[in-house]
């Protein structure tokens, strides 16, 4: 049983996701605010957080960059809700490492969906472990480590998904779309900059190796040696 933490102010909302959760045969615990989801998200282990944006006590973009920065809780997904819907709180929920975000209002249909697709990008993966090199950059794909330059990136689990698809098809030009089927494992709703902003984090996390990415113009990505 998978369980998941709802943090959410409003208190109509936060039961009805739980009672969802619940009919759908997860374990949920929940907090009502920002501090103390933040302390739940630390203690609780869960296996995937819902977030929303808005939060008292702490913002629910703050308690992203302190997960996201603690080894213990950096691989959590987080899918991030929010009321506004405009690019730039997408953009700014991705930065901070958010793994999905939902526009409040929503259905729980969508919402059931996104926390699947999170949950499955999440499982380790099934092929025989390997390690992939490109350039300065290896792939440890049995423990899921990756290092830049001989040093240890921290990826979150949507980063290193991105970055192993991308790897593995060295050379190869990916497009968004394609990648958006192959990473996130569901049709996005025709909203591409997902990948783009995911790219541009996978880049500055890689350092000076990040420019192995190659950006071709007007369809996709791929990547190359050198």
């Amino acid at each position: 049983m998978k369980t998941i933490l709802v943090i959410e102010d409003e208190r109509d909302l936060l039961d009805l996701i739980s009672f969802n959760l619940e009919r759908e045969g997860y374990r949920v615990i929940t907090a009502l605010d920002g501090t103390t989801g933040l302390e739940t998200a630390r203690s609780g282990s869960p296996d995937l957080i819902i977030l929303d944006l808005m939060l008292p006590g702490i913002m629910g973009t703050e308690i992203c960059k302190i997960l996201r920065k603690n080894e213990k809780t950096s691989n959590i997904p987080v899918i991030m809700l929010t009321a506004k819907g405009e690019e730039i709180d997408r953009v700014v929920g991705f930065e901070v490492g958010a793994d999905d975000y939902v526009v409040k209002p929503f259905s729980n249909r969508e919402l059931m969906l996104r926390i699947k697709a999170v949950l499955r990008r999440a499982e380790p993966d099934k092929p025989a472990d390997k390690i992939i090199k490109v350039g300065d950059i290896t792939i440890d794909t049995g423990s899921h480590v990756v290092t830049s330059g001989g040093e240890e990136v921290v990826l979150t689990t949507t980063e290193y998904k991105l970055l192993l698809n991308l790897a593995e098809r060295l050379g190869r030009v990916q497009n968004r779309d394609l990648l958006l089927k192959n990473v996130w494992g569901y049709n996005y709703v025709g909203d591409t900059r997902t990948v783009d902003t995911h790219i541009t984090r996978l880049r500055t996390k890689l350092g000076a190796a990040g420019d192995l990415i190659k950006t071709v113009r007007g369809f996709g990505y791929k990547m190359e040696a050198s």
